[in-house]
């Protein structure tokens, strides 16, 4: 089989590595616009035991990434100068450059074609090529070139969250995957920031639309942006700045496609689908998705039936965890009035806010703050 993988992020790769290695015969390429060692944004997180999902079929993989990741059994959230910590909820995290350097010697250790900064002007040039392809694989996140070019045929629809976001890093090290809520005289910011190397952390930074006009952003430049927010987070930083890359105000974007494939060509990771930040599970979605159609191709004796099989399977899956991203999104919209909550209100609502949480599960996964919230509220 002749494939062409569009997209180097991990989802790509992990694919394109995958397949390579368990058909060494099939000609897999990959091209990738960006340079080999180029990335936006700082770490990724995974929620639970990181990438233990793919212990199983791949432990070579899984050694080879564990060791460079960070790890944390709580979560920490500061509001009005109090902290409370929510046991017994995991979390993993990595830098992207770092993930994705791993998953490169993946690919290069089975014999993949990678051609970075190549891009793709256009899939009938990619058809064109090596006498066309048996499949296509769009890996090219969110402003995927073969989800834009066929919207009607994989049925796509785009909205936008309302509040607006941007990504910073810093040198400073945060223990747990922490949320700092920060109330000014013009309105409340969000801080997410979490360490995903023993010297670097991710810092991203939330505000809703009306604190992000007041501020003024939408006519200032990018280091005006990052000076207000080291600002608004300097006791957070604790005198450390914030780092950019490609650091710009954006709003959330909402991508799902209705159908996953058209013709030869199939979409997956965020080219396929959006999941909120707020969950932490888009780079395993890509990686799961890769699994998903790797086990559909060898399941099937035609690409058209795999594909069909693939998107079956893997759609119920998928729409469970994007529809609880979306209820955790809506309590992000509103969480300037969530911080009117005294601080074990406000946790208990964070905590329950996607839908998949109740008292009972509370109680077993988080013991000792269940009983600090119960104690709260004067129950036995």
């Amino acid at each position: 089989m002749r494939i062409a993988v569009i997209g180097g992020g991990p989802g790509g790769l992990y694919f394109a590595y995958l397949w390579k290695r368990r058909h060494p015969d099939a000609i897999v390429d990959l091209f990738e616009q960006n340079p080999a060692g180029a990335t936006w944004g700082f770490g990724v997180v995974f929620s639970d035991q990181a990438l233990e999902f793919l212990r199983t079929d791949d432990p070579d993989t899984v050694d080879a990434i564990a060791p460079n990741m960070e790890s944390w059994k709580n979560i920490t959230l500061n509001l009005r100068g109090e902290s409370v910590e929510i046991d017994g909820v995991g979390f993993s995290s990595i830098g992207r450059l770092a993930l994705l350097s791993l998953l490169q010697e993946r690919v290069r250790s089975v014999g993949v074609t990678a051609q970075f900064d190549s891009a793709i002007q256009s899939v009938d040039a990619l058809q064109g090529l090596q006498q066309g392809y048996d499949l296509i694989v769009a890996a090219d996140g969110l402003n995927s070139l073969v989800r834009r070019s066929f919207e009607g045929d994989f049925g796509t629809s785009l909205s936008y969250s309302s509040n607006k976001f941007v990504w910073y890093g810093t040198a400073k090290r945060f223990e747990t995957l922490s949320q700092t809520f920060v109330k000014t005289e013009r309105g409340a910011f969000n801080a997410h920031h979490y360490r995903y190397s023993p010297t670097m952390s991710t810092f991203l930074v939330e505000c809703d639309r009306a604190t992000w006009h007041a501020y003024g952003f939408a006519n200032r430049d990018a280091e005006h942006s990052k000076a207000v927010c080291e600002e608004v987070f300097a006791e957070t930083l604790g005198g450390q700045p914030l780092i950019s890359n490609k650091s710009l105000w954006r709003n959330f974007p909402w991508i799902w496609n209705e159908h996953w494939s058209f013709k030869n060509m199939v979409l997956i990771g965020d080219a396929l689908h959006s999941a909120h930040f707020s969950i932490g599970s888009g780079t395993r979605l890509a990686i799961e998705d890769a699994i998903a159609l790797t086990k559909a191709l060898e399941a099937e004796a035609h690409v058209s039936t795999a594909l069909c099989r693939y998107e079956a399977e893997r759609k119920p899956i998928v729409k469970k965890l994007v529809t609880a991203a979306r209820t955790s999104a809506d309590w992000y919209e509103k969480f300037p009035e969530h911080m009117k909550l005294d601080p074990m209100d406000f946790a208990f609502s964070y905590i329950t806010r996607s839908g998949r949480i109740d008292d009972a599960r509370l109680r077993a996964m988080s013991p000792n703050f269940m009983a600090s919230y119960e104690a709260s509220r004067g129950k036995s």
